[in-house]
């Protein structure tokens, strides 16, 4: 935000008649949108993770901004969510997915997930997966407090493109991952759609890459799932989200963990304003005083903290490639005997 604000105004721009806030009642930003006078302030409520944010203000907004049919994205989902509370096991694709996943993985996150979606318009799909089923199922204690580490590392890219830095690992490599293959049956209209050989278009060789990758892994025992999308349309799209949203839930069940908590995000956050406070007590150690070297080691002893000398070294470096620190380095060797002043 503050690096925006300094973009406006060197324009001349007034960034308060251009911000929207999309933030919880009473947090800092939603303070300073009223103060400001921002042009207007969106609800985020403290109970929305991150990660299933999507279909709320956070995600609707910048999707209507982009021109999509954020009415059709809703009506997608909330289609999904009716399908997904179905009771019976076969007839509930949630559910249904959450046991290939407790199968592949043996319901301890032994395997991997690779995501290959066979669309452009999908290539951020994949890392929206990411954040969605390793946030939610990477985790340490179960509901009991037993410790079970927990999770499914997700990885992937474009499968139209991006298979082939793939494909030799996943095929002839180690076999620790499953893959999910998306591919979306409608290719664009006729009208714009080239043939790339007499009789033969761009989408028929999507299509032939997706089943040629298929057919290969699987000669080789590799486990895959396919996710079949009629089109890449607003309401699809609002589907594929609300179908994931509830998997990582079903999936959490069946392995007794809480989807919704993330301690391990929180610990991150808390061990990143802890390097904050320690490189603003290393640079008030060095203003105290001028002229005078330090090695790292010794500069974490005269701030107060000894223990944290490789944290130190690796501020040092930062604040001594950027010139307006104003910290100057005296490289030495070994690597540790550089020295650190103002």
């Amino acid at each position: 935000m503050l690096e925006a604000i300094v973009a406006f105004k060197a324009a001349g721009l007034d960034h308060s008649k251009h911000f929207v806030a999309v933030t919880g009642a009473g947090s800092k930003l939603d303070i300073t949108a009223v103060s400001e006078n921002w042009l207007a302030r969106f609800p985020m409520w403290d109970w929305v993770g991150g990660r299933t944010s999507a279909l709320c203000a956070v995600g609707l907004l910048p999707a209507a901004l982009q021109g999509l049919d954020i009415s059709a994205l809703l009506d997608g989902a909330a289609a999904m969510d009716a399908v997904t509370r179905r009771p019976t096991t076969a007839e509930n694709p949630a559910a249904l997915l959450a046991l290939m996943w407790h199968f592949a993985t043996d319901g301890r996150g032994t395997k991997d997930m690779v995501v290959l979606p066979y669309k452009d318009r999908l290539l951020l799909f994949s890392r929206y997966l990411q954040q969605l089923v390793m946030e939610s199922l990477g985790k340490e204690h179960d509901i009991q407090g037993n410790v079970v580490n927990q999770g499914i590392a997700v990885y992937g890219n474009k499968g139209s493109t991006d298979q082939h830095a793939y494909v030799q690992q996943l095929r002839d490599g180690v076999n620790n991952f499953f893959v999910t293959f998306i591919e979306v049956l409608k290719d664009r209209d006729a009208k714009t759609s080239l043939e790339v050989e007499p009789g033969v278009t761009a989408g028929d060789f999507l299509q032939g890459f997706y089943l040629g990758t298929r057919a290969a892994l699987s000669e080789k025992d590799r486990h895959s799932v396919t996710i079949t999308l009629p089109d890449v349309s607003a309401r699809t799209l609002g589907m594929v989200i609300a179908l994931y949203e509830r998997v990582v839930g079903l999936y959490a069940s069946l392995v007794g963990i809480n989807a919704y908590h993330q301690p391990g995000v929180e610990a991150g956050k808390k061990a990143a304003g802890a390097v904050i406070a320690l490189k603003l007590k290393l640079a008030a150690t060095l203003a105290a005083t001028p002229g005078q070297a330090f090695t790292a080691e010794a500069l974490a002893t005269a701030a107060g903290s000894p223990d944290q000398a490789e944290l130190a070294f690796k501020i040092l470096e930062h604040l001594a490639a950027n010139k307006s620190s104003g910290v100057k380095k005296r490289a030495k060797t070994p690597w540790y005997l550089s020295t650190y002043r103002t």
